[in-house]
Parts: structure tokens; sequence; C-alpha cells
């Protein structure tokens, strides 16, 4: 016969061959047990639960008294003036030689203490979390979160805007250059078209700038009137979270899908030539995702999502501009200054007062209603963006400004050989200087 696997094991053969009349001298001799073990065992199928050891005493046992009366007087002591675990431990050396007491021992000791005195003192909250169910289309909630991009062979940070519906758990990303108010509406505006409408109930916000311009109390808020018009368009029900730490856990579903969107599709770092070609990867990202499924539940992300589609609101007909209108005056460097960076337009506005639509991700210039020029928008500050075509006219009348000039960024291959561009002007054909694309620069 196999020998028992277990104490349970050993109590349950014990009890079967008492049971078939076997003597306690014999059980012992079978088993290799005591008497107390086999009367243990017919008396309860259960063995004892094993006694804990009474915990060893520590050099640090004839101190904690004093590391809780600082920690107790830390709880009114002014927020900035309260005991770290290096000031406990000096003063605990210096004040009452515990000399034999060691930094890390008493580091221990205190990241346990703390939160019970303030607990014991009635000034600590248990952190706790409440589960939470969410009515389909009626719940969804909106982020911001920073992500690194090799664009272009560069290395830059760029901010990805997610709106992640609480139902079904659908979500819709869109990457942009900054996390300012008009990446904030088109990440709106892409999200919602995706989504194909606008969510019943409320919708949960951080306090960013580009919503609240002021935060009165805990839940009143002083709207972005842009914002508020936005809002106003599209019938979104806002619903601000608390500031700080724990604002962040009323919005933990998007929180949380920001951090699973960036290790699972981020990593390593994609290498792209443009935000537009990281976005359209991120689309399809984002198809894909709908066929997992979310912790325990038993379906996927895109059958919940069948479900709560058609509970939106629908879509406005109308078209909100979500770009920031500029009217700004050339200069004589052909350039316009938008947020801190220069911008080139043709020679022939220099002087002139032009309009500047900026979007999240492009500069358009118009000239009354003629559109001018469309650049890229800039990341980084205090750069410029130069466009050759912009200055040929002025390098036809100016070709000595070749040698010393800014080389904008082109698109364009460089001209080969000894082809040379030209250009008719004044009813002469003029021939240029040689160049693979430069432009003056300030």
């Amino acid at each position: 016969m196999a020998p028992p696997k277990s104490k349970v094991d050993l109590y349950a053969a014990i009890r079967r061959d008492a049971r078939a009349g076997m003597s306690y001298r014999a059980l012992m001799r079978e088993y290799g047990v005591g008497f107390r073990t086999v009367k243990a065992a017919l008396e309860s199928v259960w063995p004892e639960p094993r006694k804990k050891p009474r915990p060893r005493g520590t050099r640090l046992d004839v101190y904690k008294p004093l590391i809780d009366e600082m920690l107790r007087a830390d709880l009114d002591a002014p927020r900035k003036q309260r005991h770290t675990v290096k000031r406990i431990f000096d003063r605990l050396v210096d004040e009452h030689g515990a000399e034999a007491v060691t930094y890390p021992m008493m580091r221990a000791y205190v990241a346990d203490r703390r939160p019970q005195i303030a607990v014991e003192a009635g000034r600590g909250v248990v952190h706790a979390f409440i589960p939470q169910s969410h009515r389909p289309g009626a719940e969804v909630e909106v982020d911001f979160g920073d992500v690194k991009v090799c664009l272009a062979g560069e290395q830059v940070t760029c901010f990805v805007f997610a709106m992640r519906l609480s139902y079904s758990g659908k979500a819709v990303h869109r990457v942009f250059a900054s996390c300012g108010q008009e990446a904030f509406l088109e990440g709106h505006v892409h999200a919602l078209s995706v989504l194909g409408g606008v969510p019943t109930g409320k919708v949960r916000y951080d306090n960013l700038r580009s919503a609240v311009s002021r935060v009165l109390s805990s839940r009143s808020r002083v709207e972005n009137e842009r914002w508020t018009a936005f809002r106003s368009h599209f019938g979104i029900d806002a619903a601000y979270c608390l500031p700080g730490i724990e604002g962040a856990h009323e919005k933990g579903g998007v929180e949380g899908q920001i951090g699973w969107f960036r290790r699972n599709h981020m990593v390593p770092v994609p290498e792209v030539a443009s935000l537009a070609e990281l976005n359209a990867m991120i689309e399809r990202w984002d198809e894909e995702d709908e066929r997992r499924r979310i912790g325990s539940r038993p379906r996927p992300v895109s059958e919940y999502f069948a479900v709560e589609r058609p509970l939106l609101q629908p879509l406005p007909g109308e078209r909100f501009e979500t770009g920031r209108l500029f009217s700004l005056r050339v200069d004589r460097f052909s350039q316009i200054s938008v947020r801190t960076n220069r911008y080139s337009v043709p020679v022939r506005l220099i002087g002139r007062t032009v309009r500047a639509m900026l979007h999240a991700s492009e500069l358009v210039v118009y000239d009354g209603q003629l559109e001018v020029a469309r650049h890229e928008r800039l990341i980084a500050k205090g750069q410029a963006r130069l466009d050759l075509d912009h200055y040929l006219e002025a390098l036809v009348r100016k070709p000595g400004a070749f040698p010393g000039a800014t080389p904008p960024p082109s698109n364009r291959p460089a001209p080969q050989g000894n082809s040379r561009p030209s250009m008719t002007r004044g009813g002469r054909r003029r021939r240029l200087p040689t160049a693979s694309g430069t432009a003056p620069g300030p």
C-alpha cells in the first residue's frame, strides 16, 4: 500500500483501518506514528493547524514606541515639515543612542506603521475599490498619455488620445504632436466618428486645461468657452474627476487602457516617417483589439460593442471647426510665427496679414479665401519649417543668397547634374543657380 501523501490522507487511512478493526498498536506499527497521532486521527478528520511560532524580538523593539510617537506628532505637523525615514533614524541615533538599529530595518517598520497610525487616529482612509456596472452606450472615459515615437529618424515625445466605452471596453486611439486643445477636439471628432455616435450619459475627464479654466471646488468647474461650444455641438455631458491622484481612480478604465495600449503596440518604439502613417497603423490595431477579451469576460469586445453601438446618440450633421484661427503679419523673411515656431509663406505676401488655421497635426495658411501654404505642425519649440517653393521668386532676384541660405526640409529630389530650375518673370525666362533646395533664413 502506498504511503499517505499528506496528513489528511494519513488521518483518513488510520480511520479506515480503525473501522476495519485494527488496534492502536497495530495502527502505530502500520503507519509509523505515535499514540497521540492515532488518537487525534480518530477524534477528527482534520489535523490541527500548526501553531505559529512566537515572533522573535528585534533590536528595534525598544525604539518602536519612540517611532510611533514621532509618527503621531506628524499628524498635526505642517505637511512639508514631517518626519522622513532618515530624520527618524538620525533622531534615534543622536537622541537615544540607537547604534544597533539599521536603516533598512527601521524603514520597513515606518512604511507599515505610518498608515496604521493614521487610521487609528481617524485620519486615514482605507483604500477600497467598489465593483461598478455600466449601462450600454451611456458612460465613456477620455484621457491623454505620452508615448515615445521614432519620427523620421528622431525620437520624440507624442501624445495618444484615448476614448473608451465603459460597457464594452471599445477604445479609440489617436496620436498627436501635442496635447493642446486642437488635439483634444480633433481626438473627439475622430473617436466619435469611429464609434458612430455620442454617449447618452456622462463622459469622464481629468481637469485638463483644454476643457477646464479653473477648479472651483471638488466638482465645480469653470469651463473653457471653446470646449463648452464643442460640448454643446455634440451633446456631450462632461463629468470632471477629483483633482490629483484620487481622481485617477474615477476613470481607471481609460488609465489602464492607455497603459495596455502602450505596452502592447508601442513596444518596441515605432519607427515611422509621419504621424499620419502611425495613425493609420493605430486604426488597424484598434480594429484588431476588438477581438480580445477583457479580464474574465466571456465574450470579446466586438460582441459587447455590437450591443452598445445602436444605443448611441446620432452625430450632428454640421461640422465643427476644431482648428484655431490666427491673424498674422508676414515678416521680411516671408515667415509667420505660430506658437513659438515659424512657418514660411510665398514671398509675395511679405508685409501682408494672412489667416492661419492651426490644427493638431498641420498648419494651413490662407490669403483671403485662397490657401497659400500648408505645413506639417512642428513638435518642438523654437523651430522653423520652410518650403523652397515659397522662396523661388526671391532667389531669382538674389541668387547670391544661396551659399548661406538655411536649407529647408524638402520632399522633392534635388536637381541632378547641371540641370537648373528656371521660372518666367516679366516676360523673360531666367535661369536660377544650381541648388539642392535652399532658402534664405532669418
